[in-house]
């Protein structure tokens, strides 16, 4: 997932995609040095890696004391993939459970070398989330689960909505915000209301995820390329936003951007500006916006937005030849599943989870001051059950990352767009193999 930092002076916050990363420190049981110690295999101990502090924090707050008689020894690992790779390979040092992104999760799941835990998700499928299993679903059998779910909402300015939209009211602001037609419309009214000094968006590429998780295929299909058509309307709306001047061009995750959550946004001449949505999952309430934009705290409202989409999302599993495989299921099974924990968790951070009777509960009882009282979970509860995880690949990071770069080399007039697409054909055949 993504890493930002936000500085306090510059305000900060290290996180990685839904979760907060470590910063190479951890709390007891762990090395605490951010360099994997490689765990000793056949004793009792039960060794696990994360990329997560998330994953830590409810070690020591929940899964030690519910669990005292198991030794578990936790180590944070940022860059988890460089660490699992070589241990994998050969199989000397290998932890018994780790956490795996969204970014890669698909490669450690085909990989062979996760230990089937269908018998969990069997035991608990009717009260369970069906993209998060489908993700980590391999030939039939299930080699990982998630505690989170991470469905994509617009955040908005409630009082930037009143002033141009006329209205605040989540379900009328998202008849502005409809369909990809009608954000165009919006972004036009802002635009010449605000006289071009309030932008929809505070940069065009925001509003990729909502495009990427409705393609009706994959990136690769048997082992070609594919440019879904809904990605050509992307390219069609993002230099559409560009060029007609709807967003500010203020990059995401810079100091900028963060400075625009708090209205304090200025642009390339240093004139004050403000930016009334951005596109973010879930996990951006309490990662993102509840900490980094205290200033305008009860001025935000969430909105489902054109598409349905989620972004992001950790998951569990374990190795296939773990000496303990009686405590490594039941630490998946616990993160995962378990109610007590999951209410606990979501009493603290606001998150997102992927157990439907904790989901229930949510629905009827929660109210988020910093969202002017509005009810997150309604809007997640609807959105979560309609996200599909069929289209998720190895692939798709490196993928998309060559696209972006070539859609913005459109986007900022480098490039025509027939040149865009076929350069991005050109790299992905050569750094990737794939024609």
């Amino acid at each position: 997932m993504k890493k930002f930092f936000l500085t306090l002076g510059i305000l900060s916050i290290l996180f990685i995609g839904c979760s907060k990363s470590g910063t190479g420190s951890a709390g007891t049981g762990s090395t605490g040095t951010g360099t994997a110690a490689a765990p000793a295999q056949g004793n009792n101990k039960l060794v696990v890696w994360t990329a997560v502090e998330d994953v830590a924090t409810m070690i020591d707050t929940y899964y030690k004391p519910s669990h005292p008689d198991v030794d578990v020894e936790y180590t944070m690992v940022p860059s988890i993939q460089d660490k699992l790779d070589p241990v994998l390979a050969s199989g000397q040092g290998v932890p018994d459970v780790f956490s795996m992104e969204i970014q890669y999760v698909k490669k450690y799941i085909e990989s062979g070398l996760l230990l089937d835990i269908t018998d969990i998700y069997n035991s608990v499928k009717d009260n369970f989330i069906q993209y998060v299993a489908d993700i980590s679903t391999d030939k039939g059998k299930v080699y990982g689960l998630a505690w989170q779910t991470t469905p994509g909402v617009v955040y908005y300015r409630r009082s930037l909505a009143k002033q141009y939209l006329g209205t605040d009211d989540p379900d009328k602001v998202q008849d502005f915000f409809s369909n990809p037609a009608k954000f165009l419309e919006t972004a036009e009214l802002i635009k010449q209301k605000s006289n071009g000094t309030c932008f929809i968006l505070p940069i065009y590429s925001m509003a990729i995820m909502p495009f990427l998780n409705n393609r009706q295929q994959p990136w690769v299909v048997d082992g070609k390329l594919t440019i879904d058509p809904l990605l050509l309307q992307y390219i069609d709306l993002a230099k559409t936003i560009r060029d007609k001047g709807y967003d500010a061009r203020i990059p995401d995750w810079s100091e900028g951007w963060y400075a625009s959550l708090n209205g304090q946004a200025k642009d390339e001449q240093g004139r004050s500006i403000q930016i009334l949505a951005n596109f973010r999952p879930a996990w951006g309430l309490f990662y993102v916006y509840m900490p980094g934009a205290s200033q305008t705290s009860g001025d935000w409202g969430i909105i489902p937005g054109p598409y349905t989409y989620f972004e992001g999302g950790t998951w569990l599993g374990a190795w296939y030849k773990t000496q303990n495989v009686k405590d490594a299921k039941e630490f998946i099974r616990y993160f995962t599943t378990d109610d007590t924990l999951l209410e606990n968790w979501v009493s603290h951070t606001f998150d997102m989870v992927s157990n439907i009777r904790v989901i229930n509960k949510l629905k009827t009882s929660v109210s988020v001051p910093f969202l002017g009282g509005q009810n997150p979970y309604t809007i997640y509860a609807d959105i979560t059950p309609k996200i599909s995880g069929r289209l998720v690949q190895g692939t798709d990071g490196a993928i998309r990352q060559i696209f972006e770069e070539n859609v913005a080399a459109y986007v900022n007039g480098e490039k025509t767009k027939d040149q865009a697409l076929a350069d991005f054909q050109d790299q992905v055949k050569t750094q990737l193999g794939i024609q």
